[in-house]
């Protein structure tokens, strides 16, 4: 697992590596603003008259850190993270404007070390504030954010949780329009570290100082102009746990501050944030990072496993918290330099595809002077960027978490986005069933990438793919509801055995679940009952904290073992579909952990025909 993107020294940089490693498991631009306007609405709460909502949709842009963390052959000449000066940002501005504008992309975002030099020495202003560094950004940051917005596009910036190590100065420097505070009045007496490096002090917000140096920080940026703030390093998260590394205060001192401020901001918090906060990151912020970096810091921007594919296993337990005004954000979308991306093209279009479908922040670090054809169209598809930018909800898995996956979300007219991936390293067939929908009989299917009606298909629709590859639809029911008959987990006519047992769960169909599905442990569910023969596509209802796999077998015959995706926490339920061969009559089917552990089970749906 890889540090976030603030670029540590690289001897600090490899130890913090090590340290997390060993702890942790179509759209339309909007207008730029050319200076103060009302106070904004808090993050998720509705738009008034005066402030329009931030975040009513995901944002779309271009972020400086993938090139910055890249050792491709001639990014960064002067030595790491010397891509980021104030020429090639404003050379990817003048590129954004050009291609990608168009199709809704309008932020361009400024990442760490903007206020360093090449040797990661900082400058700050008399105040303990980032400044900029004149040999990175020679005209200052109000000059390139002017710049941005003269091409209609909006601009970000960045800055660490906390009061950063080297702008504490002895506790002496003092506190921007806050008489008699200084550093020393802001952070602990011990000066306990923050962030997920420990570059900075943590801010003490028992304080009354406190609040004002996030206040001043705030100001300044509402000055210089900047419409986006990505705050990094954010705990609980970041490789980091405990008090001294729960920064929730201080992204609820960052709302507040902005909304003192007068200017709509865009506060974007990272990186693989703790989920047991995310009602904190909803309620605080505008958008939450869910997992690492997507960068390989190797000699390409990505690879396909470290990290892109990650993000098919954490991504589903955060589905639910997506929504306008805060969005799960998994990190830059890289698909436009070919082999500078280091990605084939299959993963390239599954990159993409899972972006669109989750509906996270559409933000690419791509060269935007050197995009290929292909990148291009993957960044401009109109019928993607809809499902990205349009009402569908994010999708989730509805199948398991497996080598072949198939993911879905129902849209407001009734139609469903679905998407296949192969997430094998060799060619496979993947296949979605209507029934893992809800539904049975024909629905006609839409291609989205190829723009591409494809026909009527009876109860699913089989595709052939590519290692790493996949496809995105919409499928458009014309048949009829699904009939099931459903068999409830805790029914005292299933089998228990081993450390299995029935508990409360106030979200669960009865009210209850089995769990306790560990090393051994099991649930049969008996006198499952069938008119014939075949293989039904039984819908499973579970409660899973985490990714965790259960041995499903039928009559006592060979299991299968299938990964459930997590639901996000212990109260929560989700469901996958299953294939499970049974006979005519009375079946049992059984969920056994095996030597790991399994989902706790709430019910499962056993289609009445096959």
């Amino acid at each position: 697992m890889r540090s976030s993107s603030y670029p540590v020294m690289p001897a600090l940089r490899t130890l913090a590596v090590l340290a997390l490693t060993a702890g942790l498991a179509t759209a339309v631009p909007a207008s730029a603003h050319a200076g103060p306007v009302t106070a904004p609405a808090a993050p998720g709460t509705a738009p008034t008259a005066d402030a329009p909502a931030l975040a009513a949709k995901p944002y779309m842009g271009w972020s400086s850190w993938s090139m910055q963390s890249s050792k491709y052959p001639g990014l960064n000449p002067d030595g790491d993270y010397s891509y980021l000066t104030e020429a090639n940002v404003l050379k990817q501005t003048d590129a954004l404007a050009a291609k990608l504008k168009p199709y809704g992309y309008e932020y361009v975002n400024i990442d760490a070390g903007w206020w360093r030099d090449l040797s990661w020495k900082p400058e700050f202003d008399q105040y303990a504030r980032q400044k900029a560094d004149p040999g990175r950004f020679p005209h200052g940051m109000k000059s390139v954010a002017d710049r941005i917005h003269a091409k209609g596009l909006k601009a970000g910036i960045y800055l660490p949780v906390g009061l950063e190590k080297e702008a504490y100065n002895d506790g002496k420097s003092p506190i921007h329009d806050a008489e008699g505070c200084t550093t020393g009045d802001i952070v602990y007496g011990d000066l306990r570290t923050t962030n997920g490096w420990d570059s900075a002090y943590k801010l003490d917000f028992s304080k009354s100082c406190t609040q004002k140096y996030v206040d001043s920080q705030a100001r300044l940026l509402a000055d210089w102009g900047y419409d986006f703030l990505k705050l990094d390093g954010v705990g609980p998260g970041s490789g980091k746990s405990g008090d001294q590394y729960d920064n929730v205060a201080d992204v609820a001192a960052w709302q507040k501050a902005i909304a003192a401020a007068g200017r709509p901001v865009h506060l974007e918090v990272s990186w693989s944030l703790d989920i047991g906060h995310a009602a904190d990151w909803k309620k605080y912020s505008n958008g939450w990072r869910v997992d690492t970096d997507v960068e390989c810091y190797c000699n390409t921007l990505v690879s396909w496993e470290n990290s892109v594919d990650d993000r098919w296993d954490d991504t589903p337990g955060w589905t639910r918290h997506a929504g306008p005004g805060g969005w799960n954000d998994l990190d830059s979308l890289d698909v436009g330099n070919g082999a500078m991306d280091g990605l084939t093209k299959a993963e390239r279009q599954s990159y993409a595809t899972l972006w669109a479908i989750a509906k996270s922040p559409l933000y690419t670090g791509d060269d935007l002077t050197r995009l290929d054809a292909y990148g291009v169209s993957l960044l401009t598809n109109r019928e993607v960027i809809a499902v990205n930018q349009g009402s569908t909800p994010p999708a989730r898995p509805v199948t398991p978490s497996d080598a072949q996956q198939v993911w879905a979300a129902k849209n407001a007219d009734g139609s469903y986005t679905v998407a296949l991936f192969n997430l094998a390293d060799e060619p496979a067939a993947v296949t979605a069933h209507w029934a893992s929908l809800g539904l049975t009989g024909k629905a006609t299917v839409r291609d989205l990438w190829n723009h591409e009606n494809l026909g009527t298909y009876k109860d699913k629709v089989t595709q052939a793919l590519p290692a790493h590859g996949s496809r995105l639809f919409t499928v458009t029911p014309r048949g009829s509801a699904l009939k099931t008959t459903a068999y409830e987990a805790e029914a005292t006519a299933n089998t228990l055995a081993g450390n299995a047992s029935v508990a409360d769960c106030s979200a669960c169909s009865g009210d209850h679940k089995v769990g306790n599905l560990y090393l051994g442990g099991s649930l049969r569910f008996n006198d499952v009952t069938v008119d014939k023969a075949g293989t039904y596509l039984i819908k499973v209802a579970y409660v899973s904290g985490d990714a965790r796999s259960a041995d499903i077998s039928a009559n006592g015959n060979k299991a299968t073992s299938h990964k459930f995706p997590s639901t996000g926490d212990w109260g929560s339920v989700e469901s996958v579909s299953v294939p499970v061969a049974l006979k005519a009559g009375s079946n049992t089917i059984t969920f056994d952990s095996g030597s790991g552990y399994a989902p706790d089970i709430d019910r499962i749906d056993v289609p009445q025909s096959s």
